[in-house]
This record gives structure tokens, sequence and C-alpha cells, in this order.
């Protein structure tokens, strides 16, 4: 290893947290390996679908010649500006809303105090011990060539990552994508917060505009709030989470204004400017034109795919700004020779999503050639769950994909308010509702609100995977008192349709004669 150390990557503030977090994930004295002759395999994004393909493709143990390139830091959003930093914070909002309830359960609790500095501070703790799993010097232990810095392609043989050239016989793309950044005018001289910078913030802003109620925009704002920020979420649409069940968001809503965050939904935000007041955010909500003065703004209105500066017009690769590298359902571009996964080219932009797209890559790219079939992402069932409290976590169709699809349904739904557990933990607030096929017990889809919904969820992933209908999950036996339990009976409820008029009759008498001799 004769280059110089890679350009050094720093994450505010640079506390011994993030200094070990950066130590591991984008080491300021990493040196990029001389590159072997060729690769069978060059990975090009180091987040989660980038490291499962190349620790799968390396782990094969069949001598694979792998390389890993990465221009930030290992982990990706996921690790460094995602998952496991919102959940951190997600956890410290929950035990203050576990405080604000405590009252209905006959405890009184005082004096609460929010130390948002430490909050932050255990957050980097936690997301620098999570690194290691990341590191340059873990995927390096699995024979893997890590390069640090800027992949391009040349041409259809071969990459260059700095002054470096890896010779390539197949290649995959999973540079994943970043938050999108809304044309509001003055809002870049502004200022603004996305999720790769608000988990820099070490002090709380006291005023605090979100603009999206979409998952991102919902999760922060309620944990900001509990975290004791006055939040004001914008939203151009009516009601928050609209790709959401619409009951399950109604819930969410209605939990927000109960918490004081403010909404202003169905509105545009027209021009930002900042002032030795604050920012003032100019508006239109109705018909009408209004402002509000924040400390701090959040965007959370999308994402965007990582696509410049890959050359990837050189290797015949189609791509666009708004969809990201376009694949097969075998996530080939179109280019034979390069697979793609993650965000760069699904819409369903989850870790686990990713990690699932690479184990496919994976076998189309090794197992496939030797006759042991392709596999589609259109095969996988996908849950994904929305981390308010309640969370919301949905699996498979919603009623509006069934009806585009031209599917007759009938729809199950097991208020919390009917489930023992959940009277007992007074999180009534909820349900389970499954969607099934019209005349069937085949399993479409599920929607659970509750307090740990994406905990109860895999459940009905399982059953939907495995093709196993309602009246097969009647029969598996649930621990009582579980809000787990709901799933249950949501299956009874449809084993009790089957029901003939004479067996009904017949369960009526029963149900009597028992009474006359108990």
């Amino acid at each position: 290893m004769t280059n110089s150390a890679v350009e050094a990557v720093t994450v505010l503030p640079m506390d011994e947290y993030n200094q070990e977090l950066v130590a591991s994930v984008h080491p300021s004295d990493w040196v990029n390996p001389e590159p072997k002759d060729y690769y069978d395999l060059v990975v090009i994004g180091a987040g989660t679908a980038g490291l499962v393909v190349a620790a799968g493709a390396a782990g094969l143990g069949i001598g694979l010649r792998v390389a890993l390139v990465e221009k930030k830091l290992l982990g990706g959003d996921c690790l460094n500006f995602g998952c496991v930093p919102s959940k951190c914070l997600i956890r410290s909002g929950r035990v203050l809303g576990e405080v604000s309830r405590a009252k209905n359960l006959g405890i009184t609790i005082s004096d609460v105090i929010v130390d948002f500095s430490r909050v932050m501070e255990r957050m980097r703790k936690v997301r620098s011990r999570i690194s290691d799993h990341d590191s340059v010097q873990r995927f390096q232990s699995l024979g893997i060539d890590v390069f640090l810095g800027e992949a391009r392609f040349l041409d259809n043989k071969a990459i260059a990552v700095e002054e470096k050239i890896l010779n390539y016989k197949k290649a995959v793309i999973a540079t994943g994508a970043r938050a999108l950044h809304p044309t509001i005018s003055g809002l870049e001289d502004a200022g603004f917060l996305t999720n790769e910078t608000v988990f820099s913030l070490t002090e709380l802003p006291q005023r605090f505009a979100i603009i999206g109620g979409g998952p991102i925009g919902c999760e922060l704002a309620q944990t900001f709030q509990r975290l004791d920020s006055q939040i004001i979420l914008f939203h151009n649409h009516s009601h928050l989470l609209n790709k959401e069940d619409q009951d399950a968001a109604e819930i969410i809503q209605n939990t927000f204004i109960k918490e004081g965050i403010q909404l202003i939904l169905e509105s545009q935000i027209e021009s930002v400017e900042k002032t030795s007041e604050g920012k003032i955010i100019h508006y239109t909500h109705q018909g009408k034109s209004d402002f509000i003065i924040v400390d701090e703004i959040l965007v959370g209105t999308g994402r965007s795919p990582n696509v410049e500066g890959l050359n990837l017009e050189a290797v015949g690769v189609d791509y666009n700004q708004r969809v990201g590298i376009k694949v097969n359902d075998y996530l080939q571009t179109t280019n034979p020779k390069i697979y793609s996964a993650g965000d760069v080219c699904m819409n369903w932009k989850f870790t686990h999503a990713a990690d699932a797209a690479a184990r496919i890559v994976i076998k189309n790219i090794f197992f496939s050639p030797l006759g042991w079939g392709r596999s589609k992402l259109s095969d996988l069932v996908m849950p994904w769950v929305t981390y308010t409290d309640p969370e919301i976590a949905h699996v498979g169709l919603s009623a509006v994909d069934a009806e585009t699809k031209g599917l007759e349904i009938n729809t199950i739904k097991i208020p919390f308010e009917t489930v023992d557990r959940a009277i007992i933990d007074g999180e009534t607030e909820g349900f389970v509702k499954i969607l099934h096929k019209k005349g069937s017990d085949e399993i479409l889809g599920a929607t659970i609100v509750a307090s740990h919904a994406g905990e109860m969820i895999s459940e009905i992933t399982t059953a939907i995977a495995n093709k196993i209908g309602l009246s097969q999950l009647s029969s598996v036996i649930h621990p009582y008192p579980t809000q787990a339990d709901a799933i249950k009976k949501a299956a009874d409820a449809y084993r009790r349709t089957l029901l003939t008029p004479k067996a009904k009759t017949f369960l009526n008498l029963l149900a009597k004669f028992s009474r006359w001799f108990s």
C-alpha cells in the first residue's frame, strides 16, 4: 500500500464518539490498496445494499475477488443518518411519552428534565458502538479490497477510484439516495436541516418547523416535540402520512394534535428569510397567506437517488433523476454486466429492502449461471414501519392497491379497545386490519397500529410469504394476554364467516345447554 491517505471526513460534533465512528467507517489514515489484476465483483456504495452484496460474495468461499468502494461513510444512511440515530432519539421520546401517560396508571411523576445534550450524546455513543459491524477493518478482514474515494466508470471493463483503476467482470451500483431539497425561495440562504444534518444538533431548537408529513417528518416531529421543541409541521396534503392507511394516519394525526404539535395542512411554503428574530416562513394555507417565525427548519420531503459522477453513459446504464437507475425485475441494469440494489434504484427505501435486494443480486450474479434460477424483486413480501408512537406497520396490498388491481376483497378490523392486553396497557388507540381475497382466506395485506406494531407485523408477513391463510392462522395459539392476540382474533373472525346457518343454530343451542348446566 503505497498511496497517500484518503481525504478526511468529519461528522459534527467531533467528540470522542464521532471520532470513533469516523475511525471505523472512513478512517483518515486509511490507504487504498493496490488493485488486483481484476475483480470478479466491484461494489460501488457501502450502505446496506453494498455491504451485504460485498460480504455475501466474499463469504461464498469460492475465492472471489471483491472490491468495495465508498466515497463517504461505510454504513450509509442507516448507520450514520437514518435508522440508528433516529431510533435512538425516538427511544428517548418514547420514555417521555410513557411519563406523560403515567398519571392514567396511577403514577405521578414530577420534575421531568430533558437534557438534550445527553440525549444526543447517547445517540452518538450508540452509533459509534454499532459502527464496528460496518467498519473498514471488518470488511478488509473478510478479504475485500476497500477503496475510499469516488468511483467512475471508464468503460465496460474498468472503474476509476481516484487514481486507481479497478478492472471488473461484474459490478453492482448501490450508491443510495440523499435528502431531496425543495426549491423554496430563500431556503438555501436561510439554512435548513435534513436527516443528514439534524443528528449533529447540540442545542434543541425551541421553535422548530418541519416540512413534510411523511414518515421521516412525522417520526422526528413527534420526537422533538417530546424533547421540548415546539413543532410546526407543514404538509401539502389534507392529512399526514397520506400514503398510509387512512384510518391509521388519522390516529397519528389526532395523537399529534393531543401532544401539542401545530399542524399546517394543505399548505404551500412560498419563501423563507433569515432575520435577527429567526427564520420567517411565508406560506399559504387554505387560500390565505400567513407567516411564522422559527429557530430552525428540517426538510423531510423525500429522497433523490445518487447517480451523479458515476459516468453511467460510458457503460450504457439508463437512469434519471426521479427514479434513479433503471433495473429489471432481476435488479439488472440496461448493461447486463452491471446490477443495482437499494435506494438508488428501488421505490422501497428501507434498510431491510436493501438487504433483501442485495441477496437477490448475489443469487442472480453467481448462482443463476449454474442453473439455480433467478430471483425477482417483485416476489418479495415487503413490510414497513413508521416509528411514531403508536407505530404504523404495513405489509402487502392496501385497499387502494387491491382496487387498482381489480381484486375483490373483504376487510377484517380488530380495534384494540376490544383486546384485553391493550386495555390493560392503556393503549387502545390502534387496530389490526387484515385484507383477504373475497371468497378465500388468502391474506393480501395488513396494517397494524400499535405501540410495537413493527414487532407484530412479521407474523402476518410470514403468513403471506408462506401462503398461510387465515384458517391456518386461526389455529396458532397466542399467549394471553398480548396485543398480538388481535391477529388471532382477526383470523377467528374470518373462521366465523364460514359457519353455515345450521352450524350457527347448533352452536347457539350448545351455548344455551352449557349455561343451563353451569
